[in-house]
């Protein structure tokens, strides 16, 4: 039987009501699988030309080129999506690289060679500014006129800090896949090294690694100018990382190791890190904790609930100290009432570099240098636990970070 109007209307309006509850469905779907499988852009610089051995410097007389690796850690295990030749070394805070939010700009610092001639190791003065999204990605380089050490960007992507060994920090303005200095702010006098922007990105930290302090910066509208503030941290302040709830940052202190050109014996006493009330202003520092020998590497959780450092603990010291240890440790703090308690640590590796965290705050990704590895760690609630896990990396991981969060 043929349809009336009124048939034909309704059929018309039920069918449209389906259509779109069925887009409204996909919509939602293909919206959730992307929001699951988000990426979490992750970059390792990695020194190709020095080998750490039973705690002696040593470069390779031939060696591989230095690389930077681009990460995917929203799987497990985080997948590698691109290797590309830079000019990195490990000299210097493991914080020499940082990643645009988008995964298409990278900058990379700390550039280094070994003149072989010479034997002598030469420490460049330019940044790198990697095009991810090209292919092949590329390499420009912007000449600085100092060796520049710890880098951060913004959650916006358009900003970036650079600290340099002369005291100065570059403030750097990026639009696109291109990278440009717009600012200088002078510090001190002597060496700088990691820094970090607050979550809310009004206000940037950074380490006065032989001036002794925290420097904090005032950001506004692009703007980055000297607060005057300045924070306290323990012995040689290095690596810096900030939560994402805005509430905490966390610094590494090196101790007498981390200073220029230290004539004493050292052999592996313990070192500090520090927290940092940023919920705010203005800023203090709360608490310094003691950690195994030098912290290269600290990490505080996107939900800042929980700190990790990557201690050498003497295993970066030659055989016939008697603080050597054969690897470093992972060692875990919870954050709790205000407060950072130890709460789990495990073996680390040989003179290891950076760590961070995922973005789930679930895994710690910890930089094996003398193995040429990354490795993975399982937080579960506190309780540690090295998965096993391996990423091969060709050179020596030596600086790491996220992207901005």
């Amino acid at each position: 039987m043929k349809a009336t109007q009124p048939d034909n209307i309704v059929a018309r309006a039920t069918f449209s009501l389906r259509m779109i509850a069925a887009m409204t469905l996909a919509s939602a779907l293909v919206l959730a699988h992307s929001t699951a499988h988000a990426a979490d852009w992750v970059v390792s610089g990695n020194d190709g030309k020095y080998q750490r051995v039973e705690g002696r410097d040593t470069y390779l007389p031939d060696p591989p080129p230095d690389t930077l690796t681009l990460l995917d850690a929203s799987q497990f295990p985080p997948q590698v999506k691109a290797t590309v030749e830079v000019e990195n070394g490990i000299q210097g805070p493991p914080q020499a690289v940082a990643v645009t939010p988008d995964g298409a700009l990278a900058l990379v610092a700390a550039p280094t060679r070994y003149d072989e001639a010479a034997k002598k190791l030469v420490m460049d003065t330019f940044l790198q500014v990697v095009d991810l999204h090209a292919t092949p990605p590329t390499v420009t380089r912007i000449e600085l006129g100092t060796h520049p050490q710890g880098i951060a960007i913004d959650r916006s992507g358009r900003l970036a800090l650079v600290t340099g060994v002369d005291g100065r920090v570059a403030v750097v303005g990026i639009e696109g896949n291109t990278a440009k200095i717009d600012d200088w702010i002078k510090l001190g006098d002597k060496r700088l090294a990691g820094v970090s922007f607050t979550h809310d990105g009004r206000h940037a930290l950074v380490s006065l690694r032989d001036e002794q302090g925290v420097a904090v910066l005032d950001v506004n509208g692009g703007h980055v100018s000297d607060s005057g503030v300045r924070l306290s941290a323990g012995v040689a302040p290095y690596t810096i990382d900030v939560s994402s709830d805005g509430k905490w940052a966390v610094v590494s202190d090196v101790g007498l190791a981390g200073l220029p050109n230290y004539k004493g014996k050292l052999a592996g006493d313990a070192d500090a890190v520090t927290l940092i009330d940023v919920s705010h202003e203005p800023f203090r520092a709360v608490q310094h904790i003691t950690v195994p020998s030098l912290p290269e590497g600290v990490a505080i959780s996107p939900d800042g609930r929980w700190i990790g450092v990557q201690a050498m603990d003497g295993s970066n010291l030659t055989p016939d100290n008697p603080g050597r240890h054969a690897r470093g440790k992972v060692v875990l703090f919870a954050i709790r009432n205000g407060e950072a308690h130890k709460v789990a640590e495990a073996p680390g590796g040989e003179a290891a570099q950076g760590i961070v965290f995922t973005a789930d705050s679930k895994y710690l990704i910890v930089q094996f240098n003398v193995e040429h590895q990354l490795a993975l760690y399982a937080v579960n609630g506190g309780h540690l636990r090295d998965t096993g896990k391996r990423i091969e990396i060709k050179g020596g991981p030596s600086s790491l970070r996220t992207t901005p969060r």
